[in-house]
């Protein structure tokens, strides 16, 4: 019963890291580890005794779980930094340790078991008779697999608020971005944010022209508004997942427009960023975020001659479809259970992203490995703090800045927009401060301890990235 149990509880967790080595963002990860924590805890005592089931774990074995959770991430924090004598030795100092945590669980559980005799203080005895009676009333009461159905009920729940945006995260860049402008010198914005203005176009040649390509669940086509309000000089476009109309301007889509394979994805950028080139005169900076990334990818790896000056990444999905290389190609059933499991979270419905999640399991990590190894286009990539969980543990070059926020919807914020925009004007973007160094070495710590949690990586741990 435990086994059967402890499988069906622990297989969203799976599913969900599965997830994160084919599409990697932090919200699966950040759903899977509660779970994973709240399951182990819920079903600590399991198997001793018979009464387990009916009956929430003691304190103690829920700190040994806790404890056991902390000792193997550190191990991993530690292993990114250690050769392969040091690894060895932390592994097996972190598999005593953990024996030892085992060992007492299962101690704790047993006591737990016990029948206590009563107690000699006369209230105390009377506290354990009710107690005991309430027991015997609602012994056919699961509480054990109760809890920890209802940890991932919570997890789903509190996940699916933050998709439909009920539950808001508030995070403030402003320091580190100040911090990141002043240390590189850039130029500071040219404007100010005056959203929802309509984009005028002049007789005179343009100073740039800016894609702007949104994530996943955006809708078209008011999110370059304030971009294009503090860079008037500029063509500012937004990106249409459904294309362009007959007169070359983009068709506005909903939500769910954007299930598209990647490949289908970057045929559609490399289309929208030659037509507004045609009509700027000038190469197309594009700014992408989340699954806009993934597009760019396919773009550059797919047509390399199209008419980019530069990349600027929000939220980058980094090193996708690792999964993928597992003998060529991931099983459709695992795909499908990732998407209703992650659809089932999302305000979008089951049909969730299967399009968009299959492509990048067959052709996402290599079109992310061709793009790594361009040296010439000049690019800069803003990296919410709480998607380290899904990095590599690898030495960043300078221009990937670290902010202090959750994956996605940075451009709408007004500190990041200003260092988008500094971007574009200078063309080059540095973050040596103290916050941001700060910032990065957290980055890296966490990335590294996260690792003990994740896939096991089928590349090169750190991309071939260039500065």
């Amino acid at each position: 019963m435990l086994t059967v149990l402890t499988g069906l509880v622990m297989s969203p967790v799976v599913t969900l890291m599965f997830g994160v080595a084919l599409l990697p963002f932090s919200w699966p990860y950040l759903a899977a580890v509660p779970i994973l924590l709240g399951t182990a805890v819920a079903l600590s005592q399991g198997g001793v005794g018979q009464a387990w089931w009916r009956r929430l774990p003691p304190a103690r074995t829920a700190a040994w779980v806790l404890t056991t959770f902390l000792i193997l991430s550190l191990a991993s924090a530690l292993m990114a930094h250690l050769d392969t004598a040091g690894i060895v030795a932390v592994a097996g100092l972190a598999g005593v340790l953990d024996a030892r945590a085992w060992y007492g669980i299962t101690t704790a559980a047993v006591r737990r078991a016990a029948e206590k005799p009563l107690h000699p203080w006369h209230w105390r005895a009377t506290l354990q008779q009710i107690r005991r009676s309430l027991r015997g009333r609602t012994s056919w009461v699961p509480v054990a697999p109760l809890a920890a159905v209802m940890v991932i009920a919570l997890v789903v729940g509190v996940t699916r608020l933050a998709f439909t945006g009920t539950v808001h995260f508030a995070h403030d860049t402003s320091e580190v971005v100040a911090s990141a402008d002043e240390a590189a010198g850039l130029i500071p914005s040219r404007g100010s944010d005056q959203g929802g203005q309509s984009q005028t176009v002049t007789a005179a040649k343009p100073e740039g022209a800016v894609l702007v390509v949104e994530g996943f669940g955006s809708s078209c086509c008011h999110a370059a508004d304030s971009l294009r309000a503090a860079e008037p000089g500029m063509v500012v476009r937004q990106f249409s997942y459904r294309g362009l109309n007959a007169a070359g301007q983009p068709i506005p889509y909903g939500p769910a427009a954007g299930d598209l394979s990647i490949q289908a994805l970057g045929d559609r950028m490399a289309a929208q960023v030659d037509q507004l080139s045609q009509q700027a005169g000038v190469p197309v900076d594009v700014v992408a975020e989340s699954e806009g990334t993934l597009g760019l990818y396919a773009m550059l790896a797919r047509h390399p001659h199209v008419p980019v000056k530069s990349a600027t990444l929000l939220s980058p999905i980094v090193a996708p479809g690792q999964l993928g290389q597992a003998g060529g190609t991931v099983p459709g059933a695992a795909l499908t259970t990732l998407n209703n499991l992650v659809g089932g979270m999302s305000p979008y419905g089951s049909s969730g992203a299967q399009e968009l999640i299959d492509s990048v399991s067959k052709v996402g990590a290599r079109y992310f490995e061709e793009i790594s190894r361009d040296r010439t286009l000049p690019w800069l990539a803003v990296i919410p703090l709480a998607d380290a969980v899904t990095l590599p543990a690898c030495p960043w070059p300078q221009n990937v800045i670290f902010v202090d926020a959750f994956h996605g919807g940075l451009l709408g914020n007004a500190s990041v927009r200003q260092l988008v925009e500094a971007f574009l004007a200078g063309g080059a973007a540095q973050a040596d401060s103290a916050s941001q160094r700060q910032l990065r070495s957290t980055a890296e710590l966490i990335a590294a301890a996260a690792t003990a949690w994740r896939m096991p990586e089928l590349s090169p741990s750190c991309p071939a990235v260039g500065s």
